[in-house]
């Protein structure tokens, strides 16, 4: 009656052991899962800067208004009606 709970507690043993120090360990598996969420998270980030970029992009090629917008803003475009009012902060 003995030997077959020693064999199961044995088997019990190997198969903790395999979990903990084996291939497919525990603390690698979570370091794992550390490594993937923190992909995910810069996935995320890049995709929402390409929807922005890609916003962008399709703004730029409908209308000119966003070149317009982009030039006045960048370059200080003045149109040739137009004169430039610069307003600096008070000095103090």
């Amino acid at each position: 009656m003995r030997w077959p709970v020693l064999v199961v507690g044995a088997l019990l043993v190997v198969v903790q052991a395999d979990l903990w120090f084996g291939k497919g360990n525990w603390p690698y598996v979570m370091s794992l899962q550390a490594q993937l969420d923190q992909q995910l998270h810069a996935n995320e980030q890049a995709r929402a800067r390409n929807d922005r970029l890609a916003a962008e992009v399709e703004d730029l090629k409908d209308g000119l208004e966003m070149v317009e917008d982009k030039a006045r803003a960048e370059l200080g475009m003045v149109k040739p009606d137009e004169i430039l009012v610069q307003v600096l902060p008070r000095q103090r």
